[in-house]
């Protein structure tokens, strides 16, 4: 019989946040980001979804093999290009698009003598500083990708560092747009929180969104509700016992709760082995049969408790809600000191995963 933990998939979600994107984005096409399994959410599972994108991007050759196995014909971004010489008939053969984003894989184009007809991206470091082509070396990037026999176009992209902080796009935009003012080639530029906050400035010609197509916000300061997005996953499980305690008596691991009064504790069948984060404090907001009450003492790997002292209509068999519908994922990870993207991503493969 299996545990009643389950994770599921909200297809509607998906394609509601696509169309929001795709207001922000006006005319520019989008990359529909789907690394990292889709932020945990299944990779074919979320292309179907997310159907109505021109592209996907991903991470790796295996994600876009898979893909292309699946049937899906769009263009399909390798955000960290490729790493290896032979890489390079594999892209043409699949007709991937590689970030290119260091001289090394300009060399490994030139040795190869690759003449196929390969569209690329050159990546830009406006300011980033972890991929990408700045001062010393953007000129002679694209000079080599503009006379090569086999690159079919290049379109530019850039990554901002801080659209969703204090410091914005403004500098990175400058600096970028500097760097490249001399060539005529589309452009790549926004993530997600470039396209909600700034779309006027940095959609261009495609745009990248992320984590937003996922239901949760890129922002610190503002909440995937207030931003019209739809929570695409929802992390649900039952109470499986029920304590109750005394003054004085502890919970869990480490004894790092005490209670302090009389206290009806719910035992729920989800741990850290299910993804759940066991830095999670005492007070990491959960919803039991639709109420909001809190987690108290160490997450365990299979378990975890909740002060069920107000909810007296809660027993075992209770529906528990971790994340998702009724509780953003965001406002979950800010309490466990993270971001949503990590608990998203961190989904266990042992949990079950239903598609609605």
């Amino acid at each position: 019989m299996p545990r009643p933990i389950r994770a599921t998939i909200n297809a509607a979600a998906l394609a509601h946040n696509l169309a929001l994107a795709r207001r922000h984005a006006g005319p520019a096409k989008i990359w529909s980001v789907l690394k990292a399994n889709a932020y945990g959410h299944g990779l074919l599972r979320a292309a179907r979804a997310l159907e109505g994108a021109e592209g996907f991007a991903v991470l790796d050759f295996v994600e876009a093999l898979r893909l292309r196995d699946a049937g899906v014909a769009k263009p399909i971004l390798m955000l960290e290009g490729f790493f290896k010489p032979a890489d390079i008939e594999l892209l043409a053969k699949h007709r991937l698009t590689p970030v290119i984003h260091n001289i090394e894989q300009i060399e490994m184009l030139e040795k190869t003598g690759f003449a196929g007809e390969l569209p690329v991206y050159l990546k830009v470091n406006s300011g980033m500083n972890r991929l990408g082509f700045t001062v010393d070396n953007v000129r002679l990037a694209w000079n080599a990708l503009d006379v090569h026999a086999g690159v079919e176009s290049v379109t530019l992209m850039t990554h901002f560092a801080d659209a969703d902080g204090e410091g914005g796009v403004a500098a990175q935009l400058q600096w970028f747009r500097e760097l490249t003012q001399p060539f005529e080639a589309p452009c790549s530029l926004a993530n997600s929180a470039a396209l909600l906050r700034y779309p006027e400035q940095t959609r261009a010609d495609w745009v990248r969104p992320g984590i937003m197509l996922y239901g949760c916000s890129p922002f610190g300061f503002k909440s995937a509700a207030e931003i019209g997005l739809q929570p695409a996953m929802t992390l649900a499980s039952e109470i499986i016992a029920v304590q109750h305690l005394q003054a004085g008596e502890w919970i869990g691991y480490g004894q790092s709760f005490q209670a302090t009064q009389e206290m009806t504790i719910g035992v729920i069948a989800c741990g850290y082995a299910d993804g759940y984060p066991r830095h999670a404090p005492t007070g990491t907001p959960v919803l039991v049969a639709g109420q909001r009450t809190q987690t108290v003492g160490r997450v365990s790997m299979d378990m975890m408790c909740v002060d069920i002292s107000d909810i007296p209509e809660a027993y075992a068999g209770t529906p528990v809600t971790l994340w998702g519908d009724g509780l953003s994922c965001d406002e979950v990870a800010a309490s466990a000191g993270t971001v949503s993207y990590e608990l998203l991503c961190a989904l266990a493969p042992r949990v079950p995963v239903l598609e609605v």
